[in-house]
């Protein structure tokens, strides 16, 4: 396994829509175990295949804040949603940087395991927020694509005087 470097906004990778999984194959297998590996190690509880420069639609996640029990959605589609809440929210690819995100509390997700069968679940909390920001990830957007403009706007200049950018 290996610690894989992460993108940092705006990289061009980070604002293209990913290619979606036809079959997950041996070296999809060894990308989810180093994003797990890198996930884990820059302290972050999820990741996104684009976000270590490979786009792919898959993401790793590990929503326990108890146990490290990391797993991974490929080809992820949310195709129910309800209830919304305002949340903190941050991002490995635009460190220093968070603001209050709305989401949906409650999502149905259906996507493929890391071998390929269907899997379909509901997620509350933190980890239908992770998976939705890491959906977004996966579009192409940023959480601070959901914020106010202008307080997009003083993020990213603060990003870039920090030396982030």
């Amino acid at each position: 396994m290996a610690i894989l470097r992460i993108c940092k906004y705006p990289e061009p990778v980070l604002r293209r829509k990913t290619a979606e999984v036809k079959k997950v194959s041996e070296a999809d297998k060894r990308l989810i175990e180093d994003m797990i590996e890198t996930m884990k190690a820059s302290g972050g509880v999820g990741l996104a295949a684009n976000q270590v420069g490979v786009s792919r639609r898959i993401f790793v996640f590990n929503p326990s804040e108890e146990d490290w029990r990391a797993d991974a959605l490929i080809n992820p589609a949310i195709i129910k949603r309800r209830g919304t809440e305002k949340t903190e929210e941050g991002c490995l690819s635009l460190p220093g940087i968070s603001a209050e995100v709305r989401r949906y509390k409650h999502i149905l997700v259906e996507g493929l395991d890391t071998n390929g069968r269907h899997v379909r679940f509901e997620a509350r909390g933190l980890l239908a927020r992770i998976i939705q920001h890491e959906v977004d990830h996966l579009d192409g957007k940023f959480f601070i694509d959901r914020i106010n403009p202008l307080r997009r706007m003083m993020s990213l200049r603060r990003f870039a005087k920090e030396g982030a950018g």
